[in-house]
C-alpha cells in the first residue's frame, strides 16, 4: 500500500506515481462532463448554461477542501520521508478532525447563504429557477467530496495513487449510468443530474474511507493518538495556506464567471462548454503537478537534494512538451470539441467557443508550468508562495478581464486575453523567485 519516492530512477518514479493520478482525476471530470453532455443534449441550451454555472461555483467551494486535503498530504509526505511514523499519525488524526469541521461548516454557510449566491452570479432571470434546483440538491455532496479527498491525500501521500483512481472509476461509471437514468429515462431535468452527481461521489468518498479503514493500520492507530495542538497547528498551517492558494485561485474563477454571465446566455453556454475541453486538455499537467508536490515533499523530507534537482528539470521538460502538444490539438480541433457538447445547429454558441479556445487553448505551457511551481512551494515548505503566485496569475486575470471587457472595441474577447496573460505573469515571479532562492530552497525547515 506505501511506496517510498525516495528510491529508483526518478523521471520514471515519478511518471509512475502520477499516471493513476492523471487517470483518476479525468475520470472526475466525467462528473460534471457527463452533466454537461447529457443536460446540452437532451434538456437544452439554457440549462446547459446553468449547470456550467454552477459547476464554477461547485469548483470553488470543493477547492476549500481540497487545498486542505493537499495541505495535509503534504505534511504526511514530509514525515513519511522522514520515517517519523508517531508525528505521522498524529498528523493524519488533526487533518481529520480540521477537515471535517470546515466541511460542516462549509456545508451550514452556503445553505444558509443560498440567495446571495445566486445573487453574486448574476444569473439570469430565465435560469434562475433551473440554478435553485440544481444546487439544493448537488451541496449535499460535499461531505463526500471531503470523504474522498482526505482519504485520497493520505494514500498518495504514502505513495499509494492507485486506490483513488479505482474508486473514481467505480463511481464515474455509476455516475454516467444515473444521469441517462434519472434525466432520460426519469424525466428529472437537471435536478437529475444533480442526483446523479451527488450519489456518486458518496459512492467513492464512503467507498475509500472504508477501504482505507480496513486496509491501513496506520489510520486505525492515528486514531488512537493524541490531537496535540502542536500537530493541530502544524496541518493547519500547510492546510490554510494551500486552502487559501485553491481558495483565491478559484474565487477569481468564480467572478470571471459572473462577468461572463452578464454576456447572456450564449456566452454563458460557450464557456460552459469551452471549460470542460480545458479541463480535459490541462488536468493532466495539473496532476503531474501535484505527483511532483509529493515526490518533492518526500524526497525533501528525507534531504535526497540530488533527487530534487533532477527531478525538477525532468518535470519541467515533460510539462512542456505535453503542453505545447496539447495546444496544437485543441487549436486544431476546436470546433469539433465544441460540437461534442453543443448542437450543430447552435452557431453563434459553438463560434464563441471557437474563439475562446483559439486564444485561450494556444498557451497552455503558461499553466502546465504554474501547476509544477504551485507544487514545488507547497512541497519544500513554502505554501505561501504559491498563494502569491495565484494572486498574480487571477488577480491579474480578474482586473484585465474586467477592464477589457468593459471597452466596445474588445467585449468579450478581453475576458479570453486575460488568462494567459495571467499565467505567464505568475510564471515569470515563480521562475524569477527560485532562481533567487536556488541555493538554499532545498534545506529542512523546522
Amino acid at each position: 500500500m506505501q511506496k517510498q519516492l525516495t528510491r529508483g530512477p526518478v523521471m520514471p518514479t515519478m511518471l509512475r506515481f502520477a499516471v493513476p493520478m492523471i487517470l483518476g482525476d479525468l475520470l472526475q471530470q466525467c462528473y460534471n462532463i457527463a452533466d454537461t453532455l447529457i443536460v446540452g443534449r437532451f434538456i437544452g441550451t439554457g440549462a446547459l448554461a446553468a449547470v456550467g454555472s454552477a459547476f464554477t461555483l461547485m469548483t470553488f467551494l470543493t477547492s476549500i477542501l481540497l487545498g486542505l486535503a493537499m495541505g495535509s498530504g503534504t505534511v504526511f509526505s514530509i514525515k513519511f520521508g522522514q520515517k517519523d511514523d508517531a508525528a505521522l499519525k498524529e498528523g493524519v488524526l488533526a487533518s481529520f478532525v480540521l477537515l471535517a469541521a470546515v466541511t460542516a461548516v462549509l456545508t451550514a454557510a452556503v445553505y444558509i447563504g443560498f440567495d446571495g449566491i445566486l445573487c453574486f452570479l448574476r444569473i439570469p432571470a430565465e435560469l434562475d429557477s433551473m440554478m435553485r434546483s440544481y444546487l439544493r440538491i448537488v451541496f449535499e455532496g460535499l461531505a463526500a467530496t471531503f470523504l474522498y479527498n482526505y482519504f485520497a491525500s493520505l494514500l498518495r501521500a504514502l505513495g499509494n495513487s492507485v486506490v483513488p483512481l479505482v474508486f473514481l472509476g467505480v463511481s464515474a461509471g455509476l455516475n454516467i449510468a444515473l444521469d441517462l437514468w434519472f434525466v432520460c429515462g426519469l424525466d428529472w431535468g437537471v435536478a437529475g443530474a444533480a442526483a446523479a452527481t451527488v450519489l456518486a461521489q458518496y459512492v467513492s468518498g464512503v467507498g475509500i474511507a472504508v477501504y482505507t479503514w480496513c486496509g491501513f493500520p496506520l489510520l486505525r492507530e492515528a486514531c488512537r493518538a493524541k490531537l496535540r495542538p502542536a500537530r493541530v497547528k502544524e496541518i493547519a498551517s500547510f492546510s490554510a495556506l494551500t486552502c487559501v492558494q485553491q481558495s483565491v485561485m478559484n474565487l477569481g474563477i468564480l467572478a470571471v464567471q459572473g462577468l461572463v454571465n452578464s454576456f447572456g446566455t450564449i456566452v454563458m453556454a460557450a464557456f460552459a462548454a469551452a471549460v470542460k475541453i480545458d479541463a480535459f486538455a490541462y488536468l493532466p499537467v495539473q496532476d503531474f503537478g501535484n505527483a511532483f508536490s509529493i515526490f518533492l515533499a518526500q524526497n525533501y523530507g528525507a534531504q535526497e537534494k540530488d533527487r530534487l534537482k533532477q527531478g525538477m528539470r525532468g518535470a519541467f521538460a515533460a510539462a512542456a512538451v505535453f503542453s505545447v502538444a496539447v495546444s496544437c490539438v485543441v487549436y486544431a480541433f476546436a470546433a469539433p470539441l465544441m460540437r461534442i457538447f453543443i448542437d450543430a445547429d447552435e452557431t453563434a454558441v459553438i463560434a464563441e467557443g471557437v474563439r475562446y479556445l483559439h486564444i485561450e487553448g494556444a498557451f497552455y505551457l503558461g499553466i502546465g508550468w504554474l501547476f509544477l511551481l504551485y507544487g514545488l512551494y507547497r512541497a519544500v515548505g513554502r505554501p505561501g508562495m504559491s498563494v502569491v503566485l495565484t494572486v498574480i496569475s487571477l488577480g491579474t486575470r480578474v482586473v484585465l478581464a474586467y477592464a477589457l471587457s468593459a471597452l466596445p472595441a474588445i467585449g468579450v474577447v478581453g475576458i479570453w486575453w486575460s488568462v494567459p496573460i495571467g499565467w505567464f505573469l505568475a510564471d515569470a515571479a515563480g521562475l524569477g523567485y527560485y532562481w533567487l532562492r536556488r541555493k538554499t530552497l532545498f534545506e529542512l525547515r523546522g
